[in-house]
């Protein structure tokens, strides 16, 4: 309750507003790590990205700030979960406002380079993105179906790795976009 009063009283736009203003890393991992809490309520998603909160969590990776990229990923994880989530109870529809704010290409160029928490964070995020049905097409022509195939095959955390499975096998579009990675071997 306290979240959405922070949003409708203006607070996304004021983290916003302050990421894309300082160049400060303490700053922008308290606000980062703000918009990530915010992420995790997904009353507030629409006024999120409304007010440029998801825009600016984003932007504030530009100086590369470990800290910074581990809020931002984690942030990101917390938003694609409580999508899939509203999609799988019926409560949302449609792309994710994720992918329409470019966070896709970010989870997939970091995939490759983050470690530890923030990897896992982003493996989440991009499951979570793949669960629904409506993002298919841009997870297929981004290169995402290369890593959520090789989450369901190289990745030390269970959890994770069983529910890239699960999304491939439960999707045939996604099912035959594998055979692709598999040629390539």
């Amino acid at each position: 309750m306290n979240q959405e009063q922070i949003i409708h009283k203006g607070g996304a736009q004021l983290l916003a507003n302050i990421a894309f203003k300082t160049d400060d890393a303490q700053t922008m991992r308290v606000v980062a790590g703000a918009i990530a809490n915010l992420c995790g309520n997904e009353k507030v998603h629409s006024v999120l990205k409304e007010d440029g909160g998801i825009k600016a969590i984003l932007a504030m990776t530009r100086y590369g700030n470990s800290d910074v990229i581990a809020q931002v990923a984690r942030g990101l994880a917390n938003f694609a979960k409580c999508e899939s989530r509203g999609i799988a109870r019926g409560w949302t529809k449609g792309k994710s406002l994720l992918i329409n704010e470019g966070a896709l290409e970010w989870l997939i160029t970091m995939s490759a380079t983050a470690s530890g928490s923030t990897r896992r964070h982003i493996d989440l995020a991009l499951c979570h993105l793949a669960q629904n049905g409506d993002n298919m097409p841009d997870i297929m022509s981004s290169g995402g179906i290369k890593e959520l195939f090789r989450l369901s095959q190289d990745t030390t955390r269970e959890d994770i790795c069983n529910l890239a499975k699960k999304i491939l096998n439960l999707n045939p579009t996604f099912l035959a976009g594998m055979e692709k990675p598999n040629s390539a071997t």
